[in-house]
Parts: C-alpha cells; sequence; structure tokens
C-alpha cells in the first residue's frame, strides 16, 4: 500500500511539473497578448494546484498535520489567478477599442486602409 501511494504521489507531482512547463512555455512561444494570457493562468494553476496537493498529500501520508501555508497557497491562487486574467484581458480589449476604427466607412478606416463598406441595398416594392 506504501508504494502504491508513494507512485500515485509521484505520478500527480509530475502532472502538475508538466501543465507548469506548459504554461511557461505557452507563455514565451504564444504569439498575441490573449494566447500568452490564456497559457500561464489555466495550465500553470492546474501545475501548482497538483504540485500543492501532492505535498498536502505527503504530508498527510507521514501523520505531519497539513501545513497551514500549503492550504493558503492553494486558496489565494485559485482566487487571484481567474480575476487577474479577467482584469488583464478586460484592460486589454479597452486599449485595443481605441485603436479600432468605430465605423467602416469613416475618415479613421481610409487612413489604416481598410476595404470601403459595401453599398447598401435598397429593398425594391414590387409595383401592384
Amino acid at each position: 500500500m506504501i508504494t502504491f501511494i508513494q507512485i500515485a504521489l509521484s505520478v500527480l507531482l509530475l502532472f502538475g511539473c508538466f501543465f507548469i512547463l506548459v504554461g511557461a512555455l505557452g507563455l514565451v512561444k504564444l504569439s498575441t497578448f490573449f494566447k500568452r494570457l490564456h497559457a500561464p493562468t489555466k495550465a500553470s494553476t492546474l501545475g501548482v494546484g497538483c504540485v500543492l496537493a501532492c505535498s498536502v498529500c505527503y504530508h498527510i501520508f507521514l501523520g505531519q498535520d497539513p501545513q497551514p501555508r500549503e492550504l493558503l497557497i492553494t486558496v489565494f491562487l485559485f482566487i487571484t489567478a481567474p480575476i487577474s486574467a479577467h482584469m488583464m484581458a478586460k484592460a486589454a480589449l479597452s486599449l485595443l477599442m481605441e485603436t479600432r476604427p468605430s465605423l467602416p466607412g469613416n475618415e479613421r478606416a481610409k487612413e489604416e486602409q481598410l476595404p470601403p463598406p459595401e453599398p447598401e441595398r435598397e429593398e425594391e416594392t414590387p409595383a401592384s
């Protein structure tokens, strides 16, 4: 039974390290801000959560009480990571909206060399 628990904790630790690595590589390799934001907040949160769960289970396996610092790190991570990602995404969207033209037919669209708007088609009413 002891060997099974050790193997399970090792697998959980490797699983967490894999997701931390994926999150770090996503932060470095992905091209746009929103893709770079998505990788660390999702993958690294899962990775750090697995590592902390493994640490808590290890201390329980040894017969010790779970360390309060590990539980506080877990709570802090799962509360702050989605909130900070949401706030950064909202800030980036608001900054991008200022550079985007409001209507495709205005002067700013011509300056940015956007395609002209399609002409409006008037509906023909059938003559009776």
